[in-house]
């Protein structure tokens, strides 16, 4: 049984809430908003810090510092973001909802995130090559992955 299924969010402690965190890298891609209908739209356009080949933050402790607008995710601010992707735990573990088989948490690897379709290391572009955000527009980061198939 694992802590995710035990405790509430607000009760976590900060290693047990880091560890939530799949390492997908969808919440690092740029999203627009429509200001007419709020609908958002994502794009496969990664924040600058974001490694477009590993899904992972470049400089993670002091993102905050270098991207002032990069969003820390606390059991607090968790209610007013509603742009998370449906994979993502906080998201999940918020709406009562279990964990991926392809979690890490679950499936004891990091990879499994990859294999499983849900990362976008490889699938994005940093946001310094990628010119206007309107000509990147994908829906994938907005559905859940399915585990892809073994050849």
């Amino acid at each position: 049984m694992g802590f995710w299924r035990e405790k509430p969010l607000s009760a976590m402690s900060r290693e047990e809430w880091e560890s939530l965190c799949d390492g997908c890298g969808r919440c690092c891609l740029h999203k627009l908003r429509d200001d007419d209908t709020g609908e958002i739209e994502f794009t496969d356009v990664a924040c600058r810090l974001l490694d477009v080949r590993t899904a992972r933050c470049k400089d993670y402790a002091n993102r905050r510092r270098k991207v002032p607008d990069c969003v820390q995710l606390t059991p607090e601010t968790l209610d007013q973001i509603d742009w998370l992707p449906p994979s993502c735990a906080y998201r999940l573990l918020r709406e009562g909802k279990e964990l991926p088989p392809w979690h890490p948490l679950r499936s004891g690897t990091a990879e499994s995130v990859i294999e499983a379709g849900a990362s976008v290391a490889g699938r994005c572009i940093s946001e310094r090559e990628a010119g206007p955000l309107e000509h990147h527009l994908v829906d994938w980061p907005g559905r859940m992955p399915r585990r892809r198939r073994k050849a």
